[in-house]
């Protein structure tokens, strides 16, 4: 079987709204790009799960619809593109797209994730680049985590600078897990993920056996009443939060009460110009700073009893 794609150029605005009709008008999947992909104007978004961005699509946009082969593709867009108000069909091109191994192409698009100094993320479908590094094996999935992420990759990059042999760590929003195996496999004794999402969290327990890791999840109100003595008391010496900044700060009294004495907290899904008001919020209870910022993301940390802010390392894009 095969297919036909339609492919439209288009401005920022009218993207979303002429994906959602060209759907409706008959199209089997639409996707968005980045029009300006390969050139000096291309432009990041971040999707992953749980973090949306928040423009939905790019200033110059390329909508990709398929489409049965046979389908009649000029009236699907002039259909899609009245709904949507446009007084003129948008121009178009088509390109043909034979059948094939959907999920042998699918994976072809996840590679290995080098992170940090040490760290491979690798799908299970692939060798690990260095067989001598610090290898999690997670295939990308329903949970928010890959490595692919910036705010992921400098949580990630923390834990490696500051392994903590026979600690404990509490990953508070754990997603997939990846934050709370890194710091198992670089030898934490005790190891605490929570999430709100129970799928997340079946995710993460999935993820920590294929990797070897014991690991202990919670949803938050489990982890209120654990049987556990430590975490009923709530100190860890490192409590990692990748979330997002508004929660952050709801969440301040919370977390920093979570930190042990002389521990670490370590907070990411900030954006730059968002770290000092998320800074503010946990000053009452621990004094945070920038400690690396990438691709407009930063991660903040400090110690609990640490008056002096801490330095902030050189930026990284690695």
């Amino acid at each position: 079987m095969s297919w036909t794609e339609v492919i439209i150029e288009i401005a920022r605005e009218h993207a979303e709204g002429l994906s959602d009709a060209l759907m409706e008008a008959g199209a089997l999947s639409v996707s968005v790009e980045d029009a300006d992909e390969g050139t000096d104007q291309e432009k990041p978004l971040f999707g992953e799960p749980g973090m949306e961005p928040t423009e939905a699509a790019w200033d110059h946009s390329r909508v990709v619809a398929l489409t049965d082969v046979d389908a009649d593709q000029q009236a699907i867009i002039a259909e899609a593109a009245a709904a949507i108000g446009l007084t003129q069909v948008p121009a178009f091109t088509t390109r043909d797209v034979a059948d094939a191994d959907w999920v042998r192409l699918t994976q072809s698009q996840f590679e290995p994730i080098h992170i940090g100094t040490n760290i491979w993320v690798v799908p299970s479908w692939h060798e690990a680049p260095d067989p001598n590094g610090l290898i999690l094996e997670l295939d990308p999935g329903l949970a928010f985590g890959t490595g692919s992420h910036p705010t992921t990759r400098l949580c990630m990059e923390w834990l490696e600078a500051h392994p903590a042999p026979g600690k404990s760590v509490l990953d508070y929003g754990c997603g997939s897990g990846i934050l709370a195996m890194v710091a198992k496999k670089l030898d934490a004794a005790d190891v605490t993920g929570v999430d709100i999402d129970p799928q997340a969290i079946e995710s993460a327990r999935a993820n920590a056996e294929r990797n070897n890791c014991d690991i202990t999840f919670y949803v938050p109100d489990d982890l209120a009443v654990s049987p556990n003595e430590r975490h009923a008391r709530g100190k860890f010496d490192i409590v990692v939060a990748n979330i997002l900044s508004s929660p952050l700060k709801v969440m301040a009294p919370m977390l920093s009460g979570r930190v042990a004495a002389g521990g670490s907290l370590v907070l990411s899904g900030v954006l730059a110009r968002q770290a000092e008001e998320v800074a503010a919020a946990y000053a009452p209870f621990i004094k945070l700073g920038v400690w690396a910022e990438q691709d407009g993301w930063v991660a903040l940390h400090g110690t609990l009893g640490q008056d002096t802010i801490p330095a902030a390392r050189t930026a990284t894009n690695a």
